[in-house]
């Protein structure tokens, strides 16, 4: 009942939606970088909808099935194979015992999702399975996976009837998700500085296009573009800093907070991506350019809400859909 690591990737680890309650206490949320796709890769296999993944940057971990599972991979397309034959991406997959999972080619997006059905055997901490690099807790042994790494399922499954004696089975279901992450900008709401910026800055900051840098990761993108400044610099206070806070450096550059952030800052805060839009951030890549679009409370408050009840709805029909396939396949009426 698990997975061996056969050839480790490149900061492969667990969450799931985070860890939340602690920020007072110098703990960040942390969680998947890309919500709807940990969501979506949970309702493909009939997860709960925080069950914890593992996410996956390009090159990704090669990895045995030492047991059969179904699985979904959601997010990025990296041109996953099973045993050398290509896999299609936000469909359920049965695998059999012996199978190994690869990942080939990054096509589009940073970040890809694993999901199993009923979920890998992870150990809390404060009530989140979430990966904590910093305080080595969480996900598989606070870290991320290594070479000969076996994670456990956290329960068997028979996919006999189902796989009939193949490797593999792609079943006939598909999540549509091009209405969860497909804005051509940004959207941003203004921060508490925005109108201390001046007015050039203001209108550069959703004019201009910027490019995340080389050096950015789950903590935060830096970002490079034209140089902004405030009509009259000053000392800010440090305040409470959230997923998608973006702040101006001293050099006049920006940074956008990512899961990983930290929970208070001192840097003038000109705007936030609201959690509706930060999953489109989550799959952009380093050396990629990307434009801020100006929205309000109420258009933030509308796609999130959007976003909900098309996870809700998938979440149903996978139940309806593929439950039914895991039912009889266990032998359960």
């Amino acid at each position: 009942m698990s997975i061996r690591i056969i050839k480790a990737g490149l900061a492969d680890a667990f969450y799931d939606k985070g860890r939340y309650g602690y920020q007072h206490l110098g703990i960040n949320p942390g969680g998947a970088m890309h919500v709807a796709a940990l969501q979506t890769a949970n309702a493909l296999v009939c997860n709960p909808p925080n069950e914890a993944v593992l996410e996956m940057h390009f090159p990704a971990a090669n990895i045995l099935f030492n047991q059969p599972a179904l699985i979904a991979l959601t997010g990025a397309d990296f041109t996953a194979t099973i045993n050398q034959q290509p896999i299609p991406i936000n469909t359920p997959i049965a695998v059999g015992k012996g199978v190994e999972l690869k990942c080939t080619k990054p096509l589009s997006g940073a970040r890809t999702y694993l999901s199993v059905s009923g979920g890998f055997a992870l150990t809390p901490w404060l009530n989140s399975c979430s990966t904590n690099l910093v305080c080595h807790a969480g996900g598989f042994n606070g870290r991320t996976l290594q070479t000969g790494d076996v994670v456990n399922f956290k329960s068997p499954i028979n996919l006999s009837p189902i796989l009939t004696q193949k490797p593999f089975r792609i079943l006939p279901f598909r999540a549509s998700v091009h209405q969860l992450h497909h804005y051509q900008n940004i959207h941003i709401l203004p921060g508490n500085h925005y109108p201390s910026l001046t007015q050039q800055s203001q209108q550069n900051l959703l004019s201009q296009t910027f490019t995340i840098a080389a050096n950015s990761n789950r903590m935060g993108y830096r970002l490079h573009g034209t140089q902004l400044s405030l009509q009259h610099p000053t000392n800010i206070i440090s305040s409470a800093v959230t997923k998608g806070t973006i702040q101006l450096l001293p050099s006049g550059q920006l940074i956008i907070l990512m899961a990983d952030h930290q929970t208070t800052g001192g840097y003038p805060v000109v705007g936030h991506v609201p959690s509706a839009f930060a999953d489109t951030l989550a799959q952009c890549r380093p050396t990629q350019s990307i434009q801020f679009a100006l929205t309000d409370f109420a258009s933030a408050e509308a796609a999130l809400i959007s976003r909900h009840l098309h996870l809700l709805q998938l979440q149903n029909a996978c139940t309806f859909r593929i439950k039914p396939f895991l039912t009889n396949a266990n032998g359960r009426s």
